[in-house]
């Protein structure tokens, strides 16, 4: 096994499988590092999209496949940790079924309005839901969006915020801009440009200071939601076992990856980031695993089942 290792890869290619739809946050990231881990691998790496049940069933497919280095994951906060959180069993283990090599960017969320709507802030909008329905859309039952909107309600005592949940986070967006639901709760990777352009206005982002290319959409935290402080990783992950080999190949490739000038560009368009300092190896499954407590007792508080 360590000698099949050392000689990967050698055959065919990696897949490097999204767990949800095309259009999002996975499946823009994946794309964006599979021409770069291509090359440093000199094999061709294809992304896979294995979308359904909240990026559970693209998960439990590299849980289960062989641990040999030709099928990885970009593994999410949204399933790795908030479907931990919020469903009361899932076929795998976020943890022991995954070897978790290192963390590649971070998107934070944000509550998003059409440019029309006539919630121009965030206080006339948490107003309005004290007193009438209130739609926000999110990427599915459980997922981030889905639990900062829960949060949301309860910090600002507005009942009527109501959840409508979608098959990823396109779809969400579709009818936000055909007028289906008021508002949705989506990392800002994907809505960097509709935010430029005008065409979506942004009430809030879930970092704790105010971005610099988007420095007019005030932060949660300054408008008084101090706990809506939060981001969604993307890592790179692979089933339990991996050769040591593999491990330390990837493990290495990803600070090649995420310093490349043409990517490092694509991150800031998209202002979704590595992290200051890198989260490899155990220190990125502890960070999963202190995330799995935290939203855990969120979910409890706010009773949100994904089940």
């Amino acid at each position: 096994m360590r000698g099949q290792g050392a000689a990967w890869p050698t055959r065919g290619s990696v897949r490097l499988v999204a767990q949800f739809p095309p259009g999002g946050l996975v499946d823009t990231i994946a794309r964006l590092m599979a021409p770069a881990m291509s090359q440093a691998l000199g094999q061709t790496v294809l992304v896979e999209n294995r979308a359904g049940a909240g990026g559970v069933i693209g998960t439990d497919y590299v849980a289960k496949a062989p641990a040999d280095g030709y099928t990885l994951l970009v593994s999410h906060a949204s399933v790795h940790v908030f479907s931990t959180a919020t469903l009361p069993s899932l076929p795998f283990d976020p943890i022991t079924d995954f070897t978790h090599m290192g963390l590649l960017v971070e998107a934070s969320n944000v509550l998003l309005v059409k440019a029309n709507s006539p919630f121009q802030t965030l206080e006339q909008y948490v107003a309005a839901a004290r007193t009438q329905p209130v739609r926000f859309g999110s990427s599915g039952i459980g997922s981030a969006p889905h639990l900062l909107g829960a949060m949301l309600s309860g910090e600002a005592n507005a009942p009527n915020l109501d959840h409508v949940p979608y098959r990823g986070s396109a779809p969400a967006l579709q009818d936000l801009m055909g007028g289906q639901i008021e508002s949705m709760i989506d990392p800002v990777t994907t809505n960097v440009q509709m935010l430029k352009d005008g065409s979506l206005r942004c009430l809030g982002i879930s970092t704790p200071q105010r971005l610099p290319a988007l420095p007019n959409i005030p932060t949660f935290a300054e408008q008084g939601f101090p706990r809506l402080t939060s981001s969604q990783w993307l890592g790179l992950s692979a089933p339990k076992n991996l050769p040591q080999p593999i491990v330390e190949r990837l493990s290495a490739l990803i600070p090649q990856a995420l310093a490349r000038p043409e990517l490092a560009a694509r991150f800031e368009d998209l202002q979704t980031m590595p992290p200051a300092t890198p989260v490899m190896g155990t220190a990125f499954t502890d960070r999963i695993k202190a995330e799995i407590t935290e939203w855990s007792a969120v979910a409890r508080r706010y009773n949100i089942s994904a089940a």
